[in-house]
């Protein structure tokens, strides 16, 4: 992956010369003046560093972070039988959270901190966590009509006084669902039916913001949840197996959400027909296999006509030195030359017979973003149609969009067929 050359947002320097390493010096220096637009989200969340130890000094619990949180992978339907634990799935920001008495420190997904954005959590933690725990859930903004999960978005924002206003505004809760250690006791191993009984009686008289996540063995009351939390901006239910032992980085758990959604790394763009420099076509999406090559997996381009004009902008700093390292350079220059590489690898700009006579021409970013999408169907490993997109994940890095977020199981119909169990 090619090497970022934004600037730091507040001291205009190259990142990799900062002198404050950029997570220091949004606090050194006044604050822009104009709010960041999406590219700088980016920036702000790229450039956070996990620190080990909390003021200098290493926590008193059984490991430290950062620690990768475990995973889930899509599932069609919520599993049947005995021996599942399922819960709703919350649409926020994961974040592990590790206390040692009067220290706290947030994690994100991306093993990044969360805590100055959400300077409302750490005096709630501290006042309804046990004094030595960490703890595995997600961050919400419950709004008006739900969830609200562009209000978290604004809050990764360098001005800290803009983080308080909107903490003061719409207050975050933090949804806690798995307890990983307590006192000097490390639980990553200790079954997940285990585990849920612990975390209600740790945090049996928690008072908000602080919550624990409910959570049931029957499937029936899961899928009453998945029909019934649709409408609060919930996002489905997740099922455990409750003989589960927490697998940090694995997608050991189940995810049936209400549509099928995948992250995926943009890695190109097409311009529109009217022209280059005029309005963005579609987004070309990757997602990268167990070899760590990044496969074209498809499109989206569900724009309106003004958010293309816009991404005309957005995506201007990506194209800088793009190709450089990039992991379709090659393609790029066999675009001219058919529809596959060297490799026999279908091209980014492939034609077919339902696209032939189209320009299909398309040009390189730097793999730094990640969308999410909504799509019906993968074929192979390649969406069936095109997608729609759904969202900027900046909470999300492109190592994350990997195959092992789809559940690859076949047709009941086919399976009795070509199915290897008879």
């Amino acid at each position: 992956m090619a090497t970022s050359r934004l600037s730091c947002i507040s001291c205009k320097t190259p990142t990799s010369d900062c002198i404050w390493r950029n997570t220091e010096c949004l606090s050194r220096h006044a604050p822009p003046a104009r709010p960041p637009d999406s590219g700088d989200l980016f920036l702000v969340m790229q450039n956070r560093r996990p620190d080990r130890r909390v003021g200098g000094v290493a926590m008193r619990l059984p490991f430290q972070p950062p620690l990768e949180p475990m995973l889930a992978k899509l599932s069609e339907g919520i599993p049947t039988g005995d021996g599942w634990l399922f819960e709703p799935k919350w649409d926020g920001f994961r974040a592990l959270v590790f206390r040692d008495g009067s220290e706290t420190f947030i994690q994100s997904r991306d093993l990044k901190p969360l805590d100055r954005y959400f300077p409302e959590l750490p005096p709630a933690l501290k006042a309804n966590l046990p004094e030595r725990c960490i703890l595995d859930g997600e961050i919400v903004i419950p709004g008006p009509k739900g969830l609200a999960f562009e209000a978290l978005l604004l809050r990764i924002h360098p001005a800290e006084s803009r983080v308080r206003m909107l903490a003061e505004q719409m207050p975050a809760s933090y949804v806690a669902w798995d307890l990983l250690a307590l006192g000097d006791t490390d639980l990553r191993a200790t079954p997940q039916g285990e585990r849920r009984k612990m975390i209600e009686e740790a945090l049996a008289v928690a008072d908000p913001p602080i919550h624990l996540t409910p959570a049931t063995h029957d499937a029936t009351v899961a899928r009453d949840w998945f029909d019934r939390f649709e409408g609060a901006g919930l996002d489905g239910v997740v099922a455990k197996p409750l003989s589960l032992a927490y697998q940090p980085g694995k997608r050991a758990m189940l995810k049936i959400k209400h549509a099928r959604t995948a992250d995926c790394v943009v890695a190109g763009f097409r311009w529109h027909k009217n022209g280059p420099g005029t309005h963005i076509g579609s987004l070309l999406l990757g997602v990268y296999d167990d070899a760590g090559k990044l496969n074209h997996v498809g499109i989206t381009s569900s724009f309106s006509w003004p958010r293309r004009a816009e991404l005309v902008r957005e995506l201007a700093p990506l194209r800088e030195n793009a190709l450089v390292g990039h992991p379709w350079a090659e393609w790029a220059e066999w675009a001219g030359f058919g529809q596959v590489d060297a490799s026999g690898t279908r091209m980014p700009g492939a034609t077919s017979r339902w696209n032939r006579g189209k320009d299909l021409s398309w040009e390189p970013l730097r793999i730094e973003r990640v969308c999410e999408v909504g799509y019906d169907h993968l074929q192979g490993d390649r969406f069936r149609h095109a997608t729609t997109f759904l969202r900027w994940r900046p909470d999300r890095q492109p190592g994350d969009c990997r195959y092992d977020q789809f559940e690859t199981t076949a047709p009941y119909e086919l399976d009795r067929i070509f199915g290897t169990n008879r």
